[in-house]
C-alpha cells in the first residue's frame, strides 16, 4: 500500500512539472525591472480599457482643489492619459512639500501658489518655463512671473465672512471693517487661518500691513489676541470645523467674497438669499492670484504642457468657479448667472507690490509668530 501511495506521489509531480503555465496573468508574465535601475525611474502607467498602456500624469495641488469629474475624464479621454491628483496639505504646506522634493520631484505639475509665496517658489527654481498658447488671452495684471515658469489660472478675493443667523440670533451687529473686531462685542467670535501655513491666512496678515502699514500691523495683532481670536492652521479647519455655520462656536471666519454664492447654491435645503456675508469695505480683502507650474525634472514634459494648456482652456476655466471659491483668468470664460447673481466683490481691495512682499514676507511672518503665538 505504502508503494502505491508514493508512486501516485511520483505521478503527480511529474505530470505538474510537465504542465503548460497557463494559469500566470499577463502582468505576472511580464519581466521584472532589473536591480539596477531604481524604482523612480518607471513612470506609472495605466492599462486602458483597449489594452494600451497610458501614462499617469500627476498634479500636486492644495487641499482645496477640486473640479467636475467630467472635467477630469475630457481631460484624460483626449491625451489618453490617467490623472492623479496629489492634495498636499495648504498652500504653505504644498510648498514646503515641493521644496523638499526638489530635484526628484512627487508631482509633474504643481498647482495652487499664489501671489503671497510666489517668489519663494521661483527663488528654489521649482519650475521649467513654459510659453503656453493661453496667455495671450488672459489680462497682464495676473502675469507676475516674466520668465513664464508660474502662469496664472485663477484669483480669489480673501475676505472676512460671517453668519446672518448668529448676528441676527443675537441682535448684534455684524462688523463692517478691521477695526470693528476689536470691539468687546466681539470678542472670541472671529477664527482665522495662520499666515505660516495657509495662504488666506497669509493673504489675511498682508492685508493688515497694508491696513496699518508695516511699523503698525503687529499693534493691531496684539488687540485682536486679547479679543480671543482662534487661529487654526488652515481654511478648511476654519470654515468646515470653527465656523458656527458648520457647527462650531466662531460665527465670523477668514474666506473669500465668493463664500456666499457658494452657501447660496449649495444649500440643502434651497435657501432664497445667502446665509453668509463678506465684509467688503475698502482695504478689508486681499486679491489671490493663483498659478500652475511644471515641476522641474518631470518625465512627462508634454503630457506636463497640456494640463497646463486644459487649465488655461475656457472647460476648465468655467467649470472651476463652481468647483472652488475663485474666479477664471481666461478673458472671455463665463460664469454660472446665479453665481453671479449672489457676488458681492471689494471695489478697494487692499494691495502690496510683490517685491515688497518678496523682501519682508519671512520677516512679518516671524514677527506675527511671535507675537501671536507665543
Amino acid at each position: 500500500m505504502k508503494r502505491t501511495i508514493i508512486l501516485l506521489i511520483l505521478l503527480a509531480l511529474i505530470l505538474a512539472a510537465c504542465s503548460t503555465p497557463n494559469s500566470l496573468s499577463p502582468a505576472a508574465s511580464q519581466p521584472s525591472p532589473t536591480s539596477s535601475e531604481p524604482a523612480a525611474s518607471v513612470a506609472p502607467t495605466t492599462i486602458a480599457s483597449s489594452g494600451s498602456v497610458s501614462p499617469t500624469l500627476t498634479v500636486m495641488t492644495h487641499s482645496s482643489f477640486a473640479m467636475s469629474d467630467a472635467v477630469k475624464e475630457d481631460f484624460e479621454r483626449q491625451n489618453h492619459v490617467k490623472l492623479e491628483i496629489l492634495k498636499a496639505g495648504d498652500a504653505g504646506e504644498e510648498l514646503n512639500r515641493a521644496i523638499l522634493a526638489k530635484g526628484q520631484p512627487l508631482a509633474d505639475v504643481y498647482y495652487g501658489v499664489d501671489n503671497t509665496l510666489l517668489s519663494r517658489a521661483l527663488v528654489e527654481g521649482l519650475f521649467e518655463p513654459y510659453n503656453a498658447p493661453a496667455l495671450g488671452s488672459i489680462p497682464e495684471e495676473f502675469k507676475l512671473d516674466a520668465s513664464s515658469s508660474a502662469l496664472p489660472v485663477d484669483y480669489g478675493d480673501v475676505c472676512l465672512n460671517y453668519d446672518i443667523g448668529y448676528f441676527k440670533d443675537h441682535n448684534l451687529t455684524p462688523p463692517g471693517s478691521l477695526e470693528d473686531l476689536l470691539l468687546p462685542q466681539y470678542k472670541s467670535l472671529l477664527v482665522v487661518e495662520n499666515p505660516a501655513t495657509s495662504s488666506p491666512g497669509l493673504a489675511f496678515l498682508l492685508t493688515t500691513v497694508s491696513h496699518f502699514g508695516a511699523d503698525k500691523y503687529l499693534d493691531y495683532w496684539k488687540s485682536l489676541a486679547a479679543n480671543d481670536v482662534k487661529v487654526v492652521n488652515d481654511w478648511e479647519s476654519a470654515y468646515n470645523k470653527e465656523f458656527s455655520r458648520a457647527g462650531g462656536t466662531r460665527p465670523i471666519v477668514l474666506s473669500y467674497s465668493s463664500s456666499p454664492a457658494f452657501e447660496l447654491l449649495y444649500a440643502n435645503p434651497p435657501v432664497s438669499e445667502p446665509p453668509t456675508a463678506a465684509i467688503v469695505a475698502p482695504g478689508t480683502c486681499f486679491r489671490q492670484v493663483e498659478f500652475v507650474g511644471i515641476l522641474k525634472g518631470t518625465p512627462h514634459r508634454d503630457l506636463a504642457e497640456k494640463w497646463v494648456d486644459f487649465m488655461l482652456s475656457a472647460t476648465f476655466q468655467e467649470d472651476m468657479p463652481l468647483q472652488m471659491y475663485v474666479f477664471p483668468v481666461l478673458s472671455g470664460a463665463k460664469l454660472d448667472p446665479a453665481f453671479v447673481k449672489a457676488l458681492v466683490n471689494p471695489t478697494q481691495p487692499a494691495y502690496l507690490d510683490p517685491a515688497q512682499i518678496s523682501a519682508n514676507r519671512e520677516k512679518w511672518l516671524q514677527a506675527w509668530t511671535e507675537t501671536v503665538l507665543r
